[in-house]
C-alpha cells in the first residue's frame, strides 16, 4: 500500500472494481446480512462502476461445482461478454490470471467485494496491498456465514490497513462532482432512497451551469 493511500481520493482514473465469488451456492450460506439487500448492493455497485467507466474484474471458484454460477442478478447487471475467471485458489490474488487482469487495468486503487468477506474479499485485498496497491473493501456489498466471521474479517482488514467503506460512498467519492453529466445516472445506479433526491440536485446543478 502506498504512502498516499489515505490521502488520495478514489477517481475515475485510478480505481478498479474486483468482484470475488458472488455465487449462488455461497449466497445460500450468507447469515450476517439480509440476502436481498446484499444482492441489491453488489448489483448497484457494479452498475455504478460501469457508469463511471471503472474496469471490473470478476472471478468465481468452482462455478461448475458446488458453488455454482454468479447470482443471476449480478450476471445480468454486468456488460455482455464479461469474462468471468473461474479459479481454484482460495485467494483470488494467487491466481495469475486474476492478478494479471487486475494489473492490466493500470489502476492503483482496488475495490474488493466477496463472499465470504473474511476470505474472498479480505485475502486478495491484503495480498494486493502487500504489493503496493491501495485496497478497499465495500463492506455492504460483501457477506459471510456468521457474525463472528464478519467481525474477524473486519479486524484483519483493519490490522492490514485496508480501507473499509460502503458501496455508495465509494462510488460517490469517485463521482466527485454532483454537477457532472454522469451524476444522475450514477445515483440512479446506486438505487438508494437518497439517490432520487441527489439525482434531482445534480440535474439542477447542471442546469445552472
Amino acid at each position: 500500500m502506498s504512502d498516499t493511500a489515505f490521502r488520495e481520493f478514489l477517481t475515475t482514473d485510478n480505481a478498479a472494481l474486483v468482484l470475488v465469488d458472488h455465487q449462488v451456492g455461497l449466497y445460500s450460506g450468507v447469515r450476517d446480512t439480509n440476502l436481498l439487500e446484499l444482492k441489491h448492493n453488489v448489483v448497484s455497485l457494479a452498475r455504478a462502476a460501469q457508469v463511471l467507466g471503472l474496469p471490473t474484474v470478476v472471478t468465481t471458484t468452482a462455478a461448475d461445482g458446488v458453488w455454482g454460477p454468479l447470482v443471476p442478478e449480478l450476471a445480468k447487471a454486468l456488460p455482455g461478454g464479461t469474462d468471468v475467471i473461474d479459479r481454484g485458489t482460495v485467494n483470488a490474488w494467487h491466481d495469475s490470471r486474476v492478478r494479471d487482469r487486475i494489473k492490466a487495468t493500470g489502476r492503483q486503487k482496488l475495490i474488493f467485494t466477496g463472499i465470504s468477506l473474511e476470505v474472498c474479499a479480505t485475502l486478495p485485498a491484503i495480498a494486493a496491498a502487500a504489493e503496493g496497491y491501495d485496497t478497499y473493501v465495500a463492506l455492504d456489498a460483501s457477506g459471510t456465514f456468521s457474525d463472528a466471521k464478519r467481525e474477524a474479517g473486519l479486524v484483519r482488514l483493519q490490522q492490514a490497513g485496508v480501507i473499509v467503506s460502503d458501496y455508495a460512498t465509494l462510488m460517490v467519492e469517485i463521482l466527485a462532482d454532483n454537477a457532472s453529466p454522469a451524476a444522475g445516472e450514477v445515483y440512479g445506479a446506486l438505487d438508494m432512497p437518497f439517490s432520487v433526491l441527489a439525482g434531482q440536485l445534480s440535474a439542477a446543478y447542471a442546469q445552472q451551469g
